[in-house]
């Protein structure tokens, strides 16, 4: 347990910044999810819908440092190709 004033700050800090990163990961893959479940039903214009919406997520994560920057290039670019392999 923290026994100095500036290390319980510090693990009240640490924890706020575990909770708001867990929930930031959870709703990055949420919109992951949502883009291959719409290319797993075939469903091109909701795969691209879904797609242009989890983008920004994405950017926006790698941005903040919650992902690595190619994290997040290897996730737009694998979705991607799914949906432009769809006919």
């Amino acid at each position: 347990m923290a026994n100095s004033a500036q290390a319980r700050k510090r693990a009240r800090q640490a924890e706020v910044r575990r909770q708001r990163n867990a929930a930031q990961r959870s709703t990055l893959r949420t919109f992951i999810k949502r883009v291959v479940k719409a290319i797993r039903s075939e469903d091109k214009d909701a795969a691209v819908q879904a797609f242009n919406d989890a983008v920004p997520r994405i950017d926006r994560a790698a941005r903040k440092g919650l992902i690595h920057a190619n994290k997040a290039a290897r996730h737009k670019s694998r979705l991607n190709a799914h949906i432009k392999a769809m006919d």
